[in-house]
Formats: C-alpha cells, structure tokens, sequence
C-alpha cells in the first residue's frame, strides 16, 4: 500500500452488504461509529491502517483489492485516458482526478465504462461491439487471476498422478487411457502442418504433433484431463462470467482450462514453496516442474490464495512491433498492464537482442510507484506467415519494495535513486527533456521558441 489517502467507500459498502450487515453491524464489528462508517462509505473519509487490517480479519480478503476496486483503476487508469488526443485541450492534472474519484466514484465509473466502449478512430459518437478479449480480461481480473477452487482440484489430482509414476506425462497418458478411454498419438509435422494438437473421438485419440516440446506435450495432455475431470468446475465460472457475447465466453473458458492444466504441472503449495526457497529463479522452477519459461511467468501472476500468498508478479508479451498479445495484472495493480504505450527506455524492447538472457531493470513511473521487472524473449511453435518463426518477449515485473528477495534481484541497487525514470508511452509521459521522446504529451499545450532548442524535441506547458 502507499503512502497517499485511500477512499474506497464503494468497495466497502459492496463488502459489507454481500456480508448482509447493516452500518450499525459493522461499525461495531470495527469499533467506530456508524457516522463515521457513513462518511467512508460515502468517500467523505480516508481508511486508516488499523481500519483496513480490521476489514481484512473480518472479510479474510487481501486489503490491496480496495486499491483494485477503485473506478477506471484510480488515478493511473484515469490519467492514461486522460491521455487520449480526444482531451488535447485540456489540462487534467492528478489532484483533479483525485478529487473527482472521492466526490463521484459512480460518475467516474459511468465514464470509465463509456470512454471504454469508444472506437479512437471513429467519431466520438459512434460505439465499437465489444471487445470480447477485453471481456475477458475484465473477469479474469475480478478474480485476479486466481481461482482458488480449480486450484484446490488441481493440486489434488497432481498428487494423485505423482502416486502412479514419477512422470508426470506417462502419469496423464495412463489416467486419459484407463478412465477415459483416450489415448495420446504423437504424429509428425507433415501430417499435421497446420495444428499442434486435435482431439479425434472417432479414434479416440488426443493427437499432438511432433513440434511440441516436453513442456507443451505434458500442458496439453493436463488441459485435455482438465476438460473432463474439472468440467463442472469450468462450467460454474462461466457461468458465473454471464457473457452475453459468446466469443467471450469461449476465451474464458479456454483460459480456465488453461490455468487447470497450469495448475496440474505446477500445484499451488508446491510451486509457491519452491518460489520462496530459490528466490523465484525462474531457471530452476522450469526444471523442477518441467515446464517453459512462459508457463512459469503465467504461473506466477495467480499466487494469490488466501493464507498462502505468493510475490504479486505481473505480466505481459508482445511482439517486435511493441504490440501486446497477452497481459495479466494479477494483484500487481500494475499501471505498465493497462497502459496502451509502453517506453522505449525500459529494456523489454531489448531482450529480442539477447533471447537466452534474463534482462532485468528497476523502473520509476511518474505516480511515485517502483517496478522491478524481468523479460526474457521466446519463441512460439511452427511457422507463421512467410515460415517465419514467432518470437515475442515476455515481461514479469513486482512492485519495487517487494523485489529484495528475487534471485534476479541479487546484486542490484534497488533504492529509489537507480531507478530509471519512464512513462507510460510518450503521449501519456510528462518528463521534461527526454531526448527519446517520439511525441508530445497529449495533456499538454505545446511551447515553441525558436532561438533555442532543448534535448528533447517537443517543449511544452510545464517543460
């Protein structure tokens, strides 16, 4: 938590009516006056510190996801909005959306939900369908991206499968052949050039093509055994998602089954103690479990269970155009996942150069927040368009004052001074004479003088 006032009225009048308590209950429960409850909950006061660990004990819930509950995902995701050509004209600064969040959280919200719905390059009053990705992406990080029921089934079947063999693929092959009649068939590439892997129930056959590499045979044959034996599970999150676009309700059902599977190779307490005894090397988790480097990072954005907390890790990959094709916040609250830029200056643009190396790097964003990441580029399977191998680069990063105890963290300075200074994207940084800055800030008015020239090569209201 940080240092600056927290208003989370709205999310904990939600907590204390899905609890069925009256103000008066709760005050009470909290030691404090049902006034002065009132005025939370209207925003009118802060929480303290000894209110909040109260609400956690009463609640049993991580304290951080009052931050979380904040509309538009508070003043950072309001001020990358903010950041829109749309509002060019405008000068919105920090102290302005902090008081807006405290006097209107539904009026925030209201706009938040129809900025979202815009289509940048249509006129402004012209609507998008909307994005089933960015549907999904809504409900996973409701749950933070961790679903401790399918965890909890998960873990129990590993221990079962690690009872019949220590292979945890032959253990798979064997439970998909004796229970479920379905055996694994690998075939080569040429019969299979354009699929990785198809489920052919006429042959009763899971078929996996030869690309595959032991990582991802073994993660295909857990999401097959999580189709059947976590089925009723899966079914109930769906629908508990209420997805009215069916797209969106397919990509999060893939992405449950997903995390099952992750789940089978990668048991929550295992991993999490393997996590803690090595630092989180990442090197060392891939060959304890025998999984891949961006299983591993996916892995660690769910370490969330209650009593049982891992480092709240983001993540995120893109390609070499700088586009974003997966990102999870997880309990991170993590300004770089939802910014739609990234800065050249922070080196995951560069681990495409050095693709077996580990980059890492402490970043200082300008809201105050510390970020220690790590990126490691990766390469897909088979061929995409031209034959062309697909490579992208994944990033992990955890909140600065968290990172002391990483083993990638060993060595390096991590006090605030050497931090390097970025911004989310140039038309949404205010840092003045960055000579890498390749636009001006939107939320800023233009200055130019033309007897002298700064390093960089915009100045602007404020420079």
């Amino acid at each position: 938590m940080t240092d600056r006032k927290l208003y989370a009225g709205a999310a904990i009048k939600r907590l204390r009516r899905s609890a069925g308590m009256t103000q008066v209950a709760l005050s009470a429960a909290l030691d404090i006056s049902p006034s002065y409850l009132n005025l939370i909950e209207r925003n009118q006061r802060p929480l303290s510190a000894r209110l909040m660990l109260l609400l956690a004990d009463r609640f049993d819930f991580d304290p951080r996801k009052l931050v979380a509950a904040e509309p538009g995902g508070g003043v950072n995701g309001l001020s990358r909005r903010f950041a829109d050509p749309l509002f060019q004209d405008l000068t919105v600064d920090r102290t302005e959306l902090e008081e807006w969040l405290v006097a209107a959280p539904n009026a925030v919200e209201a706009f938040v939900r129809l900025f979202d719905q815009r289509d940048s390059g249509s006129p402004i009053n012209t609507f998008k369908v909307a994005d089933p990705i960015q549907m999904v992406r809504r409900e996973i990080e409701k749950w933070r991206n961790h679903f401790a029921d399918l965890d909890a089934i998960a873990e129990s079947l590993a221990d079962e499968l690690r009872l019949g063999a220590g292979d945890l693929y032959g253990a798979i092959a064997e439970r998909l052949r004796v229970k479920h009649q379905l055996t694994i068939r690998i075939l080569p590439e040429t019969v299979m050039p354009d699929k990785l892997r198809r489920l052919d129930l006429h042959a009763r056959q899971l078929q996996l093509s030869e690309m595959l590499d032991s990582a991802s045979r073994t993660f295909q044959a857990a999401l097959l055994l999580g189709q059947i034996e976590a089925q009723s599970e899966i079914d109930g999150l769906v629908a508990g998602g209420k997805f009215e676009d069916r797209a969106a309700e397919r990509l999060y059902r893939r992405h449950l089954t997903n995390y099952f599977a992750a789940g089978i190779m990668m048991p929550y307490a295992r991993f999490l103690r393997a996590c803690e005894q090595t630092g989180y090397r990442i090197q060392v988790l891939q060959r304890r479990f025998g999984a891949g480097f961006e299983q591993v990072a996916h892995r660690l954005t769910t370490l969330q269970r209650v009593g049982a907390r891992g480092l709240p890790f983001f993540m995120l990959r893109i390609d070499r155009s700088g586009q974003i094709s997966k990102r999870y916040a997880g309990a991170s609250n993590a300004p770089l996942v939802e910014s739609i830029n990234r800065c050249p200056l922070w080196n995951i643009h560069r681990a495409f150069e050095r693709p077996a190396e580990v980059q890492t790097q402490l970043l200082a964003l300008e809201d105050g927040s510390r970020w220690f990441t790590l990126s490691r580029a990766v390469q897909g399977i088979g061929s995409g368009a031209g034959g062309y191998t697909p490579e992208f680069v994944i990033g992990l990063g955890v909140a600065g004052d968290m990172a002391a105890s990483l083993f990638h963290a060993n060595g390096i300075d991590l006090s605030p001074e050497k931090a390097t200074p970025i911004g989310l994207g140039c038309p949404a940084c205010t840092r003045v004479q960055c000579s890498q800055r390749s636009a001006p800030p939107v939320s800023r008015a233009l200055k130019f003088d033309d007897r002298e020239r700064g390093l960089a090569p915009y100045s602007f209201a404020g420079d």
